[in-house]
């Protein structure tokens, strides 16, 4: 199988090329824009995330010989077109939200600028992996902001498809989660990795004790032992014993967890394990992870929740023209006016306003024409949020792999300090600050 790209595509983008090549529309030069017109599930913020894979998926975006055979066996494109596609090479600019950046709704987060040929084919991998990694970095940010100070670890490969494991695990640290059990994902991304034994090996053992004994023999007394296979009484009692009072920590997978974190945390005090950690990983959310602020928790392990967006699977992102040359080379703004489905024409430059370094719109600046005539120096009090991605069909390396993650995660923190204190709450409710549009001057 090919680790090319071009065909995560859908058909319909192919066949829209073919009848531009034709007409002589093809290299009518156009800008088409990344936007989502609301928040799904109440949320008061999103997460941008997935920018550093696109721009690596998009240099990877070429049609080889098996590609070229595909499509001409299946009848999709002429010959004409397959020619094209032979040398496709993306040779636009894309500029964008940084990745880890917050956006609202009607928020410009990515402007594709290039030939109609060479932007519309990018439509269906771009939004594949901005409305997954975002929906999952918006739920992680959630939960990270549940959690406070207390860590988070991303354990929630089985229940994804072995790709957007990966990429949850990325999305989840980009947006305040501290660890991943996914092992390719700490590899590719370098990612800090945890994870000790699941209740299968608790079960191989004849005893729960020659269990314990097996793990810390290899592990070490630091290690955390999963208690509730069987009492958890009973197994908190074993650990202590086992490992004596300097036991890492102990890992609660089930029963009421307020309840039954509040009696671990009581019996290890009492067996002198008062430095032991105490984790939990029962099906939590955000709300389950809230519900625990009063509980003796030191750390928490997600799984389902935050790799399938707790609840909100995509982010309900779109990619639309919004500009594009006319028949004798001048600009035109273009817009879809469909009921509930409206979008907006015309290039943007999009701004966060502050005040005394709380964010209060998301400023949006229309422009008619083709250039952008707002800069950061127009909005003295707000944050430009638009940077160059991709310029002249070269993409900038430094989006892209562990640094790109690294670089994504700081900004995401930092940005998200901004957020009035009516954003970090959970309840469904409008988003944390406006959108506002404007006209440039």
């Amino acid at each position: 199988m090919s680790a090319r790209t071009a065909l995560h595509t859908d058909r319909y983008e192919l066949t829209m090329l073919d009848a531009a090549l034709r007409d002589g529309t093809a290299d009518r030069r156009c800008v088409f824009e990344v936007f989502a017109r609301r928040l799904p599930g109440g949320r008061r913020f999103g997460v941008v995330a997935g920018t550093g894979r696109l721009l690596s998926l998009m240099r990877d975006f070429r049609f080889g010989d098996e590609e070229l055979r595909f499509l001409r066996d299946e009848r999709v494109v002429d010959a004409t077109t397959l020619d094209y596609l032979a040398d496709y090479r993306f040779t636009g600019t894309i500029s964008g939200y940084r990745e880890g950046e917050l956006y609202f709704p009607g928020s410009p987060i990515l402007e594709i600028e290039g030939t109609f040929a060479e932007a519309v084919l990018l439509e269906t991998l771009t939004l594949s992996v901005l409305n997954h990694d975002s929906a999952v970095a918006t739920a992680a940010a959630r939960m990270s902001i549940a959690a406070g100070d207390r860590p988070l670890a991303e354990m929630g490969s089985r229940r994804a498809g072995e790709q957007s494991a990966l990429a949850a695990a990325r999305a989840a640290y980009i947006a305040g989660f501290g660890a991943t059990s996914n092992l390719a994902a700490g590899l590719r991304w370098a990612i800090p990795t945890m994870g000790t034994a699941a209740h299968s090996w608790t079960l191989l053992h004849d005893t729960e004790e020659e269990a314990f004994r097996s793990q810390v023999a290899a592990l070490g007394p630091g290690t955390t032992l999963l208690v509730d296979t069987y009492d958890i009484p009973t197994g908190v009692a074993t650990a202590v014993r086992v490992a004596g009072t300097d036991l890492g920590g102990v890992r609660i997978d089930s029963g009421d967890l307020p309840t039954v974190a509040a009696q671990v945390r009581e019996l290890l005090d009492d067996l002198g394990a008062t430095r032991t950690r105490i984790t939990v990983t029962s099906d939590l959310d955000e709300f389950a992870i809230a519900a625990l602020a009063a509980s003796p928790v030191d750390a928490y392990g997600v799984g389902t929740s935050v790799v399938t967006g707790s609840g909100t699977p995509t982010a309900g992102m779109v990619y639309k023209l919004v500009a594009r040359q006319d028949s004798d080379g001048g600009w035109v703004s273009v817009a879809k006016r469909s009921a509930d489905k409206a979008s907006a024409g015309g290039r943007k430059a999009a701004f966060r306003t502050l005040d005394d370094g709380v964010a209060t719109s998301e400023l949006i600046v229309v422009s008619d024409g083709f250039e952008k005539v707002a800069d950061a120096a127009s909005h003295p009090s707000a944050r430009a949020l638009h940077a160059p991605l991709v310029v002249g069909g070269e993409i900038d390396e430094a989006a892209e792999g562990p640094a790109g993650v690294a670089a994504a995660r700081a900004h995401h923190l930092r940005v998200r300090e901004e957020l009035p204190v009516r954003g970090l709450a959970l309840s469904r409710s409008e988003p944390a600050i406006p959108t506002v549009f404007a006209e440039a001057d």
